[in-house]
């Protein structure tokens, strides 16, 4: 209900700037929005994949939604104040089942999701090829770019 109230907001302000000759100012405000989508998994919140998005979201002007299941709840009221120091418009969306299952069936129809941003999945056993494919496989379905974001490497 909100993103149709902000695309009806948007129309009429585009047709006031239209009216008084503001041609450029009123296309720009019609554009639809792009959206970054942020799948936050875990109870802890990783930061790295956070500050990625946030940064992203402010260089190309984009909306960040993040999805989120039970577990992050209690990471995401604190990510809340970190977007709200920051200016960044965002979106919560709740899902309860496996983000692998979850974010593909959400991203499938929509063109104005840029890319998704997940933390990098821990290997299970550390040099091993069998979590990797188990990775890129349960991600095949996304119709949309996947950006894996890890921490500094230790050197």
């Amino acid at each position: 209900m909100n993103k149709w109230l902000r695309k009806i907001e948007d129309m009429m302000a585009s047709s006031a700037y239209a009216e008084e000759g503001e041609f450029e100012t009123a296309k720009n405000n019609v554009k639809q929005q792009r959206a970054i989508l942020l799948a936050l998994t875990g109870p802890s919140l990783d930061t790295n994949a956070l500050r990625y998005a946030i940064n992203t979201c402010k260089r190309t002007g984009a909306v960040l939604e993040i999805v989120y299941n039970p577990a992050a709840a209690d990471s995401l009221a604190l990510l809340k104040s970190d977007l709200e120091k920051e200016k960044i418009e965002y979106f919560c969306i709740r899902k309860t089942g496996r983000m692998e299952d979850e974010i593909p069936s959400y991203t499938e129809k929509r063109t104005d999701i840029l890319f998704v941003v997940i933390e990098a999945p821990a290997e299970a056993v550390p040099g091993s090829k069998k979590a990797g494919r188990k990775f890129q496989q349960s991600w095949n379905k996304l119709k949309c770019p996947l950006v894996t974001v890890s921490g500094p490497s230790a050197a």
